[in-house]
């Protein structure tokens, strides 16, 4: 069992290689954003996407619900045993649907999985007493910030500034503008969450190493 892939929108010039034992949900607007994926299921309102897609299996949800569209669509994905997920166009415009699908990342790291969301400038994944690498030669920016609470043992290796068992807290961004030095990275931490955010794709991380 691999990945299960949420299409909310997809990046530009993004386009996941799907495996066939990965499990590919469109949710609501993302049904026009498969870029000729098949999905296996489809989930949503609607209100995005303005019709019902036919000749699919779809889940129809009501406007008025507590969950996000995205969010059941993950209870969906762990229901059915997958433990990584790609949330593909997870971060956009509307700074409350962003900070709704981080959250969303949260409920996968309490229930021990793993996601990342991906948009058109950079990407964002939770991380929970583990690590994060960075293979390759990557570039640009990389952040990282205490999340839901004290972050203890946080290391840094391969970035501009490093650290070494450091401590976050969440009201101090002291990981912030962090850069990539054109090696492999590592970003870890012994105990709690770390939000890391990073200009770039899913691809250039190890992220369910």
């Amino acid at each position: 069992m691999q990945i299960c892939y949420l299409f909310c929108a997809l990046p530009t010039g993004f386009v996941p290689v799907i495996d066939p034992s990965d499990y590919v949900i469109a949710v609501d607007a993302g049904y026009a954003r498969l870029s000729g994926a098949k999905p296996d299921l489809v989930v949503g309102d609607f209100d995005s996407l303005g019709y019902v897609p036919q000749n699919e299996s779809v889940v129809r949800l009501p406007v008025h619900k507590d969950d996000t569209d995205t969010l059941f669509a993950v209870k969906l994905g762990l229901e059915k045993g997958y433990k990584k997920f790609v949330i593909l166009g997870g971060v956009g415009d509307r700074l409350d649907h962003t900070l709704a699908n981080v959250q969303a990342l949260m409920y996968l790291t309490g229930r021990g999985a793993r996601g990342c969301l991906l948009g058109e400038r950079e990407s964002l994944a939770m991380l929970k007493d583990g690590a994060l690498a960075f293979p390759g030669s990557p570039e640009g920016v990389v952040s990282v910030f205490a999340y839901g609470g004290t972050a203890f043992g946080v290391t840094l290796d391969g970035l501009e500034y490093p650290l070494d068992g450091a401590t976050l807290t969440v009201d101090y961004p002291l990981g912030v503008s962090n850069a990539f030095t054109g090696g492999p990275a590592r970003v870890s931490v012994e105990k709690g969450c770390l939000l890391v955010v990073w200009n770039g794709g899913f691809e250039q991380t190890d992220l369910f190493g």
